[in-house]
């Protein structure tokens, strides 16, 4: 389900809030276009937290600390970095008002990134909005193998160490699906929301002041029970 509002309309970071307590989210058709429009999809992408998997070789390569991880140090890029064309994508729906709106909800201490470091160079990431026990993954991006998946990693064990309940992914592709997404219906997802969005979380219970380790973000995934 889609819905079209003008591009003069006034949505701010509080709106988009409550859009996404509601279970709906803005997107736009590309990045030269100004309009936004609401999306409820009738099948919703979630990753269970505790059915997060992590393969075998990833697992190696995120235990390894060949990159670098961060929180909240370098928002700006990653989303710069989430609306650049990449291999297999010329066009994204991150246009400037979507940049600004979760912008100010970053600033509003309602919307994270995590950024992946190879030395000094960012070559991987993803933000997203959290509510309540809830944490709504917007976009990820790559420029080094793996560090989009070694930032999701990282992402889940911060989620499962601050007490949240929903991964929501908004839609599923091969390559979440292989971390554990599910599609569930609008109605089930619409109940695991209101519970997630009741409870309190907190996105910042890890350390954000020095780089967290793979070794100790494996282990909080594996120990989630």
């Amino acid at each position: 389900m889609t819905s079209r509002e003008s591009a003069s309309s006034d949505i701010t970071p509080e709106v988009l809030l409550r859009a996404y307590a509601c279970g709906i989210f803005p997107m736009a058709e590309s990045a030269d276009d100004p309009t936004l429009f609401w999306v409820e999809p009738e099948m919703r992408g979630v990753i269970p937290l505790d059915g997060f998997r992590v393969a075998s070789r990833l697992a190696r390569t995120v235990r390894s600390d060949a990159f670098t991880v961060t929180v909240n140090t370098a928002f700006k890029a990653v989303i710069a970095g989430c609306a650049a064309p990449q291999p297999g994508r010329d066009d994204t729906w991150i246009n400037k008002r979507i940049r600004d709106l979760y912008i100010g909800l970053h600033e509003l201490g309602h919307c994270h990134s995590v950024e992946v470091w190879e030395n000094d160079d960012l070559v991987g990431g993803l933000y997203g909005v959290s509510l309540g026990r809830a944490f709504f993954g917007e976009s990820m991006f790559h420029r080094a193998r793996d560090a989009s998946k070694v930032a999701l990693v990282h992402l889940v064990a911060r989620m499962i160490a601050g007490g949240f309940a929903l991964l929501d992914t908004q839609y599923v592709t091969e390559h979440l699906r292989s971390f554990g997404a599910v599609e569930i219906p609008r109605r089930r997802y619409t109940a695991l929301l209101e519970k997630a969005i009741r409870g309190e979380a907190d996105f910042l219970k890890l350390p954000v002041d020095h780089p967290i380790s793979g070794e100790r973000a494996l282990a909080i995934i594996a120990d989630r029970e």
